[in-house]
């Protein structure tokens, strides 16, 4: 209720500030509307969006992530020409720059709830509020993200494997949706001018997680239970914990590595016959398995971009000290849950 309250209100104010921001809509990520948060609610991700017409995408390395954005043509809404740099190419950083500065001042007028706005941390493309909620904060990450009705770039073509699972009709109506861009900075680009865009599919996972079935009726009011929310819900928590508990060791690792792992999973164990409510301890134990294997190899393959590693060579070390900890916790009983 404290986070729609204070969304609401600088959604209104970006609106009505700037032009170029006055169709934005909010659209909500992450493991809590995914219902797969399993601590306390203390994390939000809002994606703010805006609707872009006829932009072209220049890849900007060989991830099959990382994109320029250019308009095809000079934008009817003059507004955007602040946003371009000299090559014509959309500033990711312009743009979250004034963002963050129409944010900053506007949270002085929410009534009633404390709200700051936490410094910006390199390389990070989230805008983050802190919302003071005695006893505890609520952290709110605003992710600029542009939606442009066109195909996906190439890159994506031999991703999103999800014929066996979900099937052949689900993957088709899924790569008509809107392609979604967030601003992000490229950590490869030779030189840093955080004007480079990222893919992103969680519009899509957070459908997939939704409507996780082999069979139209899983987890329906009258249709068998699974446990596929469960495995994913403990493996977040897993990760967590261990974050925690190895904070300089972990900090490369994000909740994205094991959400990714698991749709996977998902994919290697198709049939809902697999994924028993009773069998959760096995089916979990079978995730994690899968993503220890993707460590030692340090290999995890993006899921809608095939050519995308998530698990950066140079990190070896860093995979295999996790892969280490996994093991550990799945010998002895997951001692890391009752700590």
């Amino acid at each position: 209720t404290l986070v729609n309250l204070v969304v609401s209100h600088l959604v209104q104010a970006i609106r009505g500030k700037d032009s170029c921001f006055s169709s934005i809509e909010r659209q909500s990520a992450g493991s809590y509307y995914e219902r797969v948060k399993i601590s306390e609610p203390n994390e939000f991700d809002i994606m703010l969006v805006m609707p872009v017409a006829r932009i072209q995408l220049e890849e900007a390395d060989d991830t099959g992530a990382f994109y320029y954005v250019s308009f095809k043509r000079s934008p009817k809404e003059k507004g955007w020409l602040k946003f371009l740099e000299e090559d014509g190419k959309l500033s990711a950083f312009k743009m979250l720059q004034a963002l963050r500065e129409i944010i900053r001042q506007e949270v002085k007028n929410i009534k009633d709830v404390e709200v700051t706005v936490a410094r910006k941390k390199a390389g990070c493309p989230a805008i983050t509020l802190q919302i003071k909620n005695p006893p505890s904060e609520i952290s709110v990450d605003i992710i600029l993200t542009l939606e442009a009705q066109q195909s996906w770039p190439l890159s994506t073509q031999g991703g999103l494997k999800i014929e066996q699972w979900l099937g052949t009709k689900v993957r088709r109506d899924m790569r008509f949706r809107s392609l979604y861009l967030v601003a992000k900075q490229n950590k490869n680009e030779k030189v840093l001018r955080g004007n480079t865009w990222r893919l992103s599919f969680s519009h899509i996972e957070k459908d997939m997680i939704k409507n996780h079935g082999n069979s139209k009726t899983c987890c329906e009011s009258d249709g068998p239970k699974c446990c596929r929310k469960g495995c994913l819900k403990l493996l977040k928590y897993l990760l967590e914990q261990l974050k925690m508990k190895y904070p300089k060791e972990l900090e490369k690792f994000c909740s994205y590595h094991v959400k990714t792992a698991f749709l996977h999973s998902c994919v290697t164990w198709p049939n809902d016959s697999e994924w028993h409510l009773g069998d959760l301890d096995h089916c979990f134990q079978q995730c994690l398995g899968y993503f220890v294997d993707c460590l030692q190899k340090s290999q995890l393959t993006h899921f809608f971009i095939p050519q995308y590693n998530l698990l950066s060579l140079e990190d070896k070390a860093k995979h295999h000290f996790l892969s280490r900890k996994i093991c550990h916790e799945l010998n002895n009983g997951f001692p890391v849950f009752h700590e």
